[in-house]
């Protein structure tokens, strides 16, 4: 949008990033539930010992954290035909409902099936927010702000995992079912909220002109702006957007088909690098759980206990704290310093991070306080470098980079990618980490593999991600049809050098033409 959207505006498309929350909360929530005494003692089997009497198998504990992913996978696949067909706002709030019947679910169960369930039904619900919340900010925010406000919703994930380890250490040394059934219970209200909230909001612009409803695109662009429905400016706005579609529609109709085929724009690029960036993100070691990001906020409890600090939930508050307030620098840095540099510093870091944690972890004992103490320091660092980087970005670039006419499907096929490698990593880890008959037993070794990987990333981001800090996501589209990522910031400083240009052409003529009318 060609002018600076009003606050109310702004604070309209930022809102839709609550869907966040959702997610990150019943990330979190579930690292803690799990570790809870009533809860083993309802879904687990005795153990005969008396320091922890009641566990849950390591299949049973892979398949309560993992399965979550395996419903957001598909919640992401339904992501575009909820968008094409229902839109963005509304899809949202359907969303809510779904989610609220997981919640449901897993508040009445006495038994692993149900709860398991009651996981997959909220999966679904967060995985249609994950692809729903990021395009709907993409289409509705202003180009000059628009990675920040994207951004937006992981910094209200890392919140949502901070609020879930606040509530889990308030409710866990409760003696009955409310130590668990409270910290799930409150995902009513977060669900409530969004939903209550978006039904305030307008459709998505883009969305509107492209169900052909051109007026109640005007009115919800005059919405966003806070300028009058016939404002030159959003008359010229939408008509950018209506030129883009009418090209887009002559190259005929899209199919998820269409999202890998060569073309003029180089759809098959840009869906295999959203793609791409969403596994990739899992595979910096976010999903692992007795180390890296999510390994700490899924499994977290478990390895701080293993590490020989007692009060594991508080280290959990202050892990996620340090997720809260790292991602902030990254809501700043994506439109300072671009997408791509802050990837590639990102990568770097963990990459470090990630071999110095392997590298120290395999040769200390496991009765070295001090030496797992480092190695959770390590940990945050990470974390922060992930907040920073990894976290938000890879959301603004799915949410930026596909043109109109195929984006709900080629976003749904993205966050789909992020949720299948969420779900196949987390399900695996248990075995990979745990001691025992079955296991793999890796331990701390398993972050020479993940150091690897984000390695990999600095490949990745050098070769195929484009630089788009700054550009309107038509400007994004002329981008692809012209260059390639690597040489992406040239092309990318001509297309300011020119929308600046025409600017300046079209304010004089402006000014032209009001002297003209005084004379």
């Amino acid at each position: 949008m060609s002018r600076q959207n009003t606050f109310a505006g702004l604070v309209m498309v930022c809102f839709s990033a609550f869907g966040g929350i959702l997610f990150g909360y019943d990330t979190g929530v579930i690292s803690g539930v799990k570790e809870m005494p009533d809860w083993l003692m309802t879904f687990g089997h005795p153990t005969g010992d008396s320091t922890n009497p009641y566990a849950i198998s390591s299949s049973t504990e892979s398949l309560v954290v993992s399965i979550l992913s395996a419903g957001t996978f598909f919640g992401a696949l339904l992501g575009a035909p909820v968008a094409d067909f229902i839109g963005r706002k509304y899809g949202i709030v359907f969303a809510c409902l779904v989610f609220a019947v997981g919640v449901a679910m897993q508040i009445a169960s006495t038994a692993i099936p149900l709860f398991v369930v009651g996981r997959v039904f909220a999966g679904l619900g967060v995985g249609l927010v994950s692809c729903l919340a990021p395009m709907y900010q993409s289409e509705c925010a202003p180009k000059w702000i628009r990675g920040a406000v994207v951004s937006l919703y992981q910094w209200a994930i890392t919140i949502g995992i901070l609020l879930a380890a606040v509530i889990n250490n308030a409710t866990h040394l409760n003696s009955d079912h409310s130590s668990y059934r409270i910290p799930i219970a409150i995902q009513f209200v977060w669900a409530s909220v969004l939903a209550a909230g978006m039904l305030c909001l307008p459709e998505s612009p883009r969305w509107l002109i492209k169900r052909g409803n051109d007026e109640a695109a005007a009115a919800a662009l005059s919405r966003l702006t806070g300028y009058p429905v016939n404002d030159p400016t959003n008359e010229a706005d939408l008509q950018e957007i209506r030129d883009n579609l009418e090209e887009e529609k002559a190259l005929g109709e899209s199919s998820y088909l269409d999202c890998f085929r060569p073309s003029k724009n180089r759809i098959a690029l840009r869906t295999w690098t959203g793609i791409s960036i969403q596994a990739w993100q899992q595979l910096t070691g976010r999903v692992l759980i007795v180390f890296p990001v999510n390994f700490i906020f899924y499994y977290g409890t478990t390895f701080f206990n293993a590490s020989g600090i007692t009060n594991s939930f508080l280290i959990t508050i202050a892990t996620g704290i340090v997720n809260v307030f790292m991602t902030l620098p990254g809501i700043w840095g994506v439109e300072r310093f671009g997408r791509r540099r802050l990837l590639l510093v990102g990568a770097a870091g963990m990459c470090v991070c990630e071999f110095i944690v392997a590298i120290v972890g395999v040769t200390i004992s496991v009765e070295n306080l001090a030496g797992q103490r480092v190695l959770i320091a390590f940990v945050c660092i990470y974390i922060a470098f992930f907040a920073s980087t990894w976290g938000p970005i890879a959301w603004v670039i799915t949410g930026e980079i596909f043109p109109l006419q195929v984006r709900a499907k080629a976003m749904s096929l993205s966050v789909a990618s992020n949720w299948l490698w969420n779900f196949g990593i987390g399900y695996a880890t248990p075995y990979l980490v745990n001691s025992g008959a079955g296991n793999a037993n890796l331990q701390v070794k398993v972050f020479f593999v993940w150091g690897s990987t984000c390695f990999c990333c600095i490949l990745f981001t050098y070769f195929c991600v484009p630089e788009t800090k700054g550009l309107s996501l038509e400007q994004i589209d002329l981008m692809y049809q012209n260059t390639l990522p690597v040489n992406s910031l040239k092309y990318r400083a001509r297309l300011l050098e020119e929308a600046q240009n025409e600017g300046k052409q079209e304010t004089d003529h402006h000014e032209v033409a009001s002297n003209d009318e005084k004379a």
